[in-house]
Order: C-alpha cells, then structure tokens, then sequence
C-alpha cells in the first residue's frame, strides 16, 4: 500500500520552498564579541559609585578641616616640629606696611584666643611699619591677647623689622631673651614722619590758585596747595611738629616697656631714636634685640618660654582662606567703579597722616622750609 508524501513536504533532494532566500543566497553576517573590561559588565555603574564616593571623601575632609579651621577665618597649617602633638605654638605673620584696620592680622589673634591649645606666640615681622594708629592697635591687641591667655610671646624678625614693625616687637614685654634678628636684618628706625609736600609754586607757574574756603585757616592745615608767608608757615611747621613730638615720646615709651635695658638709661635711648636704621649686629650691639637666630630659633625660645618640650609641640601658621565661588562672582557682577576708588584713594593721600615708617619718599620730596 502505497502513501503519498504530503504536499508541504518536497521531493527528496529538492529544496523546500520557505518563500524566503536559501542559505547559499543569504549576505555574511559578521558578529563582533565585546572584550570584557577590568571592572567588567557593571564598569559604568561602578565608576559612578567612585564618583560618589570620591565627592562624599571631598566633603569629609572638608568638614574635618573646618572643625579646626572655621570656614572664612585664617586657615591653619602646619609649619614644624610635631605633627601630631596636640598643643601648639602658634606663628603670626606681618608682613608688608601696616595700615589701619589690618584685618588679617587680627583675625590670626582672634584664632589664637579661641584656641585653647596655644601655649606660645612667636611674632614673625618683616615689615617697613606704617601709620602710627594702625601700628598702636596691633601692639595693642598682641599685648591684650598674650596677658589674657598668659601666653609667652617671642619676636622673628624678617628682612625688615623698622619703625612701626620694631613697635609692634616691643609687645614682648619683659620677657627675656625674646627678640631674634636673622644676620641680615634691618631694624630700628625710632621715629616718627608726616609726609608733606609744597606744589604752591607749581601751581603758580599754571595761573592755579587755592582758593578754599574754611571755617578757619588751620582747618586747612597740611595743604600742598596754599600760598603761605614765612610767619604763616612756621606757625603751621609748629603745629605739626608738636604732633610729631607727641607721637614719638608715646614711641619711646612702648620701646622702654619692651627693652628692660633702656628703660632707665635715656642717654642710650635717645642715641638710637634718632630715625636711623641698624644692622643686625648693630641692634644687638645697642640692645634693640636679643639674639641673632632665624625663626627656628625662636620657636625653640617659645617652647622654654611656655615649658614645653619640643617633643610635645606642634608648630602652625595661618593662611587666608581663598576667595569663594560667591565671592568672585558677586565681584564679577558688581564690579568696582574705577572713578570712585582713583577718588577714594586720591582722598586718604590728602589727608595728614603721621607714620611710623622707614621710607626714603618722605625724605626725598618733604617740604625743607622752616
């Protein structure tokens, strides 16, 4: 008995007929294996974790270094000895011309009272000085700071060490052995200078009169623009150098507080006020230092001054924070008028102003009438 083969099914050797193209007429298919990678299929997702992580790290060390460092304020840092002591000698910096409202300097002071693990001060100064109010209040707050907390003060000067920065250094007070001068150090300058220079005859070759009008003549005092006979200008050269006078005994005095060795001895003082600048062997010759050391040396100073050892220390400095992002761009935003900071300035140098300063502008251009 006989069957037929169902219709669907082809003959044998022939081809089925699918409707679609045979194999032999199919286009190569090429099919590329990816390489696993290290992290392997889940890499993305694991980078993205890191991600994360290393931004959570960032905020870590962020908040750590805030909880010894307020955010905004002078930023601590190490500077030497033990790194991992607990209790610190702290090193406040002035540096530059000392001018009223020297705010960084006293945000240092403000760090040192609020921290109770400070045991000794060194004073690093390389500065010219500068007004004689700016250089009065950081004496002043130096000296408040150091009674408060009874912390040993220790000066390093710098480079310079002059006129208002050698005032400043007198805030050591009675402390022995506590000034130190590196070998090429310049110190001194005692004294005390009101810039004032005389343009009336400059103006007067132009045709330009000063034709102010005050509620009296000494009102105008100092101005480089009025035409003054001799009486009028000797009355006004009095005036000033009676504040001159005023200014450089209050000089004097703070040198006595904080050079034992010439408080009672006028003589010798009054032959290193004279407005001179010394060397490093000269100031010590004269008293006006201690030693001759570089800040290593006065930080081992601090250490037996607060009976410490070094052992136990950790030395810090501070730093300006930088600016923030908000910062910048509130300054980019409102940028300042360039008309009203030339008038601001060009203001403040008018005004009469007593400095302790060792500077050779004032010596150059001062007025040289009597």
């Amino acid at each position: 008995m006989s069957t037929t083969p169902p219709s669907d099914v082809p003959p044998s050797g022939a081809a089925p007929h699918t409707g679609q193209h045979s194999p032999q007429n199919l286009a190569p298919q090429i099919v590329v294996q990816q390489q696993a990678t290290a992290l392997g299929r889940y890499g993305k997702f694991i980078l993205i974790l890191l991600g994360f992580a290393v931004m959570s790290l960032v905020g870590l060390v962020n908040s750590y270094q805030s909880y010894f460092s307020p955010p905004g304020g002078p930023q601590e840092k190490f500077h030497s000895l033990e790194a991992e002591a607990q209790e610190k000698i702290a090193v406040v910096e002035i540096v530059g011309a000392i001018m009223e409202g020297n705010g960084f300097v006293k945000k240092q002071l403000d760090r040192i009272r609020e921290d109770d693990d400070v045991v000794a001060v060194v004073l690093r100064i390389d500065s010219p000085g500068g007004t004689v109010t700016g250089s009065d209040y950081l004496y002043h707050h130096v000296r408040m700071l150091c009674e408060e907390r009874e912390l040993p003060l220790v000066v390093s000067m710098g480079s310079i060490c002059a006129s208002g920065g050698y005032y400043i250094a007198m805030a050591v007070g009675d402390n022995e052995e506590s000034i130190f001068a590196e070998p090429t150090t310049w110190t001194g300058s005692i004294g005390v200078v009101i810039p004032h220079y005389d343009f009336s005859g400059l103006l007067a070759n132009y045709n330009i009169k000063d034709d102010s009008i005050a509620s009296h003549k000494y009102k105008l005092m100092g101005s480089p623009t009025r035409i003054l006979n001799q009486e009028e200008r000797l009355e006004e050269h009095n005036l000033f150098q009676e504040l001159v006078d005023k200014s450089f005994a209050r000089f004097k005095e703070i040198v006595r507080s904080g050079r034992p060795k010439l408080r009672e001895d006028d003589q010798a003082l009054d032959k290193i006020a004279t407005g001179q600048i010394f060397t490093a062997n000269q100031a010590l010759e004269y008293g006006l230092v201690d030693k001759i050391g570089f800040i290593e040396d006065a930080i081992n100073r601090a250490a037996e001054l607060a009976n410490r050892d070094l052992a136990e220390l950790r030395c810090i400095r501070y730093e300006e924070p930088p600016a923030s992002l908000s910062t910048l761009l509130s300054s980019k935003a409102n940028p300042p008028s360039l008309l009203n900071t030339d008038l601001q300035g060009f203001l403040d140098l008018t005004a009469p102003r007593a400095f302790y300063l060792y500077t050779w502008l004032p010596s150059i251009l001062s007025n040289t009438s009597p």
